[in-house]
């Protein structure tokens, strides 16, 4: 049998990928090399590479199987794995190889990557997360593997017309995906619906409840190949598509018995055809349950499988399975491990318990109340009614501990129950995932203490040992190495390639900061860099941009706690400023805006267009468009963020101080040199520790002082908005119709919310933000002192790899090592 090593080392010569391309353009899809198109071309590409994965995953598992090692298990709704051609050959060695094989038969590599869709598996920081992980995980030789749906259709492709968002199907696997290896015979029959017989055991006259008249979804995963770096570790992320038979035989364990049922199907495919699915309607709140729950029942039957290959009895279970839950989406994880434990297993509870809390971990990324999962218990009484039920005598057991803990504290006990009470009883899915899980971690410094003293602090108080901080992190071979190619080279040919899998080695650039000669190529680079966005930026926007001027990005979703809205607000204020008082901004800079808004989210929607409507007047204006240029650059993704992330010189960082769990961009934009403006949240802390407050751009209120002007109701917008002439042009300028000539109005609710509520600050952060931004523009009139903070960022960015954040879960919460 030839080994994966063998294979890849097969490969390495440029003779022998191109027989293994043309091999699979003949026999795969049955083409002449001269009808190829590009696509073919990446195609057949790709199957000589997948190949190659193909004997690293059976290598991998047989060497997990013969070390009987722990396994990890990831539950995300989201997987942002971008493009994979590129990705794979890097983490294999055989980028150049391939480059110099497909160019000796006339092809350019660059040219079949770009015709490769992005995998429309995540919408945002949750999914990219998720992503880098298994790429660590990989790299690392640990045993982890992904478990996820596979989206026919994603999240949507966004388009603009007239400024607005349009949402359009991301139908990206339309043509196939070469990277997905289907598995039929691993099938999962997943029971729902149906209803609750209450039988009486005649044996030990204990309550035995039956599921009855369920219903059938069927899971069909393929597995996506997930390489380490050097090809040694290959896991895989298997994703699952809903499918629908007519009619099913089969057998569930209930009552002790096998019973058969023959079940009429549910038009079950729509429940993998698109990435959260709009909940503002019932149907669409069933449909995201049932996708939640049909991720989390596949996940459970497919991880009991694996383990029931080496064991018969469930007493190892918790040594040999850890399960991490990636926000409240997988919640139900631990109804779903208990029913499987109980009802197919007939273990008992206090057995099953202590199985499934010493099993599951839980990620918490939100502080925002609104974004932990609330269901309607007669919606789960009606979709999941065995789930319900479980859930119930969680919540009743726990209530028991709770009083005994805090005796008569009833407010307490309100507080922290899994049942909400109200006109509609709510299940709360993040209590419920806290108080099945033996972890609970938060993404950053700030966010964890804020999790446990504003978030839950009851249960903080009752668990304390049970929360922990596990800062995020990103892989350095995608948004380094793979993004930014030629700052990676000089960094290899100046320290060596340690980096690569030690981020932290990166500490040997210091002394390079000052140098002239590493400046120089430091700053050519960049400036290459801004070149190629400059010409995405004309393919996609017809608008012509300066690579001279200073780049200003943020790109990221679209939402109000997030502040695109502040840094509008920047812009127009220095667009009033040069119009009205002639006074010119002291750098030219070319704004980049890039994000998707929730289809559902009037106002970041709203928020869109108001970034295309100044744009467009900023842009036509010729007194100020050689110094201001304003460009959303629309369907941001992965493949398009490793254009934008390079070439970036300043990275916007600018949420409600006390919002932002994390964040991720900020590590990947300070890793490619780009210099932070930031509050201080999220990780933006852990990145101005790191890199020193003399190398980043801090500014604005910081979370207690806003949570103190919260509590005292102290925050009077309207009075900044009287008292400051800045504030004031900027907010008039939105309250008249110069940006809208051709909507009146449009725009006067952001001056109403302003002056009004203003929840998120933007007046009280405005004027430092406006000062903050002053001396970015001084500062970046001093190029040698500019190269020198941003080449000290991509020093001492080390702490923030998701290696470092995969080793910390592994050693503190998963207890899995290296196979």
């Amino acid at each position: 049998m030839t080994t994966s090593e063998e294979r890849r080392s097969d490969l390495s010569g440029v003779q022998t990928i191109q027989e293994a391309i043309r091999l699979h353009a003949k026999y795969t899809l049955a083409k002449r090399w001269n009808d190829l198109t590009r696509r073919d071309v990446f195609l057949a590409t790709a199957m000589a590479v997948r190949d190659c994965l193909i004997d690293g995953i059976l290598e991998t598992e047989e060497r997990y199987q013969q070390a009987d090692a722990k396994c990890l298990y990831y539950l995300s709704m989201e997987f942002l794995v971008g493009r994979s051609l590129g990705n794979n050959l890097l983490n294999l060695g055989l980028l150049d190889v391939c480059r110099r094989a497909l160019l000796d038969l006339g092809v350019d590599l660059e040219e079949v990557r770009e015709t490769e869709p992005d995998a429309a598996l995540g919408n945002g920081g949750l999914g990219r997360l998720a992503a880098c992980f298994m790429d660590s995980l990989a790299t690392l030789g640990m045993p982890g593997f992904g478990y996820g749906i596979n989206y026919e259709y994603g999240l949507f492709k966004q388009g603009i017309e007239n400024g607005y968002q349009k949402e359009q199907p991301d139908h990206w696997r339309a043509h196939g995906s070469p990277w997905l290896v289907e598995r039929p015979d691993e099938a999962c029959i997943i029971p729902v619906y149906g209803r609750i017989e209450h039988v009486p055991n005649g044996v030990d006259n204990k309550y035995h409840p039956a599921w009855k008249d369920w219903k059938v979804m069927i899971g069909v995963p393929a597995d996506m190949p997930i390489v380490g770096y050097g090809g040694r570790t290959i896991n895989y992320l298997r994703l699952y598509s809903a499918v629908s038979e007519e009619e099913f035989d089969m057998q569930i364990f209930n009552q002790g018995d096998y019973i058969k049922a023959v079940e009429a199907n549910i038009a079950a495919e729509r429940v993998s055809k698109v990435l959260y699915p709009s909940d503002s309607i019932e149907a669409g709140r069933e449909l995201r349950l049932l996708q939640e729950y049909f991720l989390v029942a596949c996940a459970v039957r497919d991880i009991l499988r694996r383990y029931q290959r080496n064991h018969t009895t469930f007493d190892e279970f918790a040594e040999k399975v850890a399960i991490q839950m990636n926000d409240t989406h997988p919640a139900l994880t631990v109804a779903e491990l208990m029913r499987v434990l109980i009802d197919e297993n007939s273990l008992e509870w206090d057995d099953a318990w202590e199985i499934t809390t010493a099993t599951l971990g839980f990620t918490n990324h939100t502080l925002m109340p609104e974004a932990l999962e609330r269901w309607s218990s007669a919606l789960l009484e009606r979709v999941l009614p065995r789930h319900l039920q479980i859930i119930y005598e969680i919540n009743q057991r726990f209530s028991a501990l709770v009083l005994e803990k805090y005796p008569g504290d009833w407010e307490r006990l309100r507080r922290m129950s899994i049942i909400e009470e109200g006109e509609r009883k709510q299940v709360r899915m993040g209590h419920l995932a806290i108080i099945g899980s033996h972890s609970v971690n938060g993404v950053a410094q700030l966010h964890s203490e804020l999790v446990k003293t504003r978030l839950v602090p009851d249960f903080y108080q009752l668990w304390p040992d049970k929360f922990n901080n596990k800062t995020n992190g990103v892989t350095q071979r995608r948004w380094l190495l793979k993004a930014n190619p030629k700052l990676a080279r000089l960094i290899n040919n100046t320290i060596g390639d340690a980096w690569i899998t030690d981020l932290d080695t990166l500490r040997a650039l210091e002394p390079w900061a000052d140098d002239a000669g590493f400046q120089e190529e430091f700053r050519r680079i960049k400036r290459a860099n801004k070149e190629r966005l400059a010409r995405v930026i004309r393919d996609a926007n017809e608008i012509d941009v300066d690579p001279a001027t200073l780049f200003d990005v943020q790109v990221k979703r679209i939402h109000e706690y997030k502040r695109q809205l502040l840094n509008v607000l920047h812009i127009i204020h220095d667009y009033v400023q040069a119009t009205e008082e002639g006074k010119l901004p002291a750098v030219a800079r070319t704004y980049v805006f890039a994000g998707k808004a929730a289809p559902g989210y009037w106002a970041a929607k709203q928020i869109i267009k108001l970034i295309n409507s100044v744009g467009q007047v900023i842009n036509a204006d010729r007194r100020v468009n050689e110094l201001m240029k304003v460009v959303f650059i629309p369907d941001y993704k992965v493949s398009l963020a490793e254009r934008i992330i390079p070439a970036a010189d300043l990275s916007e960082q600018i949420s409600t101080a006390g919002k932002e769990a994390s964040g991720t961009g900020n590590m990947k934009f300070a890793m490619n040199g780009a210099l932070t403006i930031g509050t201080f949240d999220g990780a933006n802390i852990e990145i101005c520790e790191e890199v020193g407050e003399e190398n980043i751009y801090i500014f604005g209120l910081r979370a207690e002082a806003l949570e103190q002007m919260r509590e005292t109701r102290s925050y009077n917008p309207r009075e900044y908005y009287e008292t400051n002439p800045a504030i004031r042009r900027v907010l008039d300028a939105l309250q008249s119709d110069l940006f809208c000539k051709d909507e009146p109005g449009l725009f006067t609710w952001i001056f109403d919310s302003l002056v009004g509520q203003d929840e998120y600050f933007h007046l009280a952060d405005l004027p430092s933000y406006i000062e903050t931004q002053e001396l970015v523009s001084r500062e970046f009139l001093q190029p040698d002192a500019w190269a020198r903070k941003a080449i000290t960022n991509v020093a001492r960015i080390g702490k923030f790899s998701s290696d470092r954040t995969v080793m910390e879960y592994a050693r503190d919460i998963w207890n899995i090592e290296s196979v």
